[in-house]
């Protein structure tokens, strides 16, 4: 709740001074592939982040409202999905155009653009879950007002492949920090303290874990 909206406001920054459509996220990456990369790593880190953020909140509603909290985790959840499937995409556009140079990657995806794939099925719950669990966070009183239509402007974000940044994004993003940040500290807060050997002891498992991770990632 605290990380991920803010992983995902850097990320947006970050390439907020490029154009919004592919060809310019694409001679962006070829003049700054530090800068670039870096943006959709953060973002694509942001999205990863939000799932138990989700599961909380939509945990916190189906307790008062099943209905609600139900359906607003399926659709944001599956809207997450289909956001990593989008990431995946913009990695691979990337990847390509290492290999053969932005030009051709910009004539590739422009043929391909809006070519089908089974992950499309999720575009309108991108748009409709953050609506929906919005309004059950609202109706339960999970949120006050102020957070609830917060946490609904971030159907407004922008969805797709190599989609850059514009005013309406950083609203939505903005509406998902102030709807998500405040409730995860207070989440913490409100939790139990761990001494401080437990809390290095876990900090160090949980790196360990990570770093397997990630050498069995690149390996496979």
């Amino acid at each position: 709740m605290v990380v991920g909206p803010l992983l995902l406001l850097v990320g947006a920054l970050l390439r907020i001074r490029f154009d919004f459509f592919f060809p310019a996220q694409l001679a962006a990456f070829d003049h700054h592939p530090g800068l670039i990369s870096t943006s959709y790593a953060l973002f694509a880190a942001g999205h990863l982040l939000l799932w138990p953020a989700v599961v909380l909140l939509a945990g916190r509603v189906a307790a008062r409202n099943p209905c609600w909290g139900l359906w607003g985790g399926v659709l944001v959840l599956s809207g997450t999905v289909a956001r990593a499937f989008h990431a995946g995409m913009d990695h691979m556009a990337f990847r390509f155009a290492d290999a053969a140079g932005a030009s051709a990657t910009t004539d590739a995806v422009s043929t391909t653009y809006g070519s089908f794939q089974i992950f499309s099925v999720l575009n309108l719950a991108i748009l409709a879950g953050w609506l929906v669990l919005a309004v059950g966070a609202w109706r339960t009183k999970v949120l006050g007002p102020v957070g609830a239509i917060a946490l609904a402007l971030t159907s407004a974000l922008p969805l797709g492949l190599l989609k850059g940044t514009t005013l309406l994004s950083l609203v939505a993003l903005a509406g998902l920090a102030t709807a998500l940040v405040p409730l995860g500290l207070r989440e913490l807060l409100r939790s139990p303290r761990p001494r401080p050997a437990v809390a290095l002891r876990w900090v160090a498992v949980v790196g360990l874990v990570l770093g397997v991770m990630f050498a069995v990632g690149q390996a496979g």
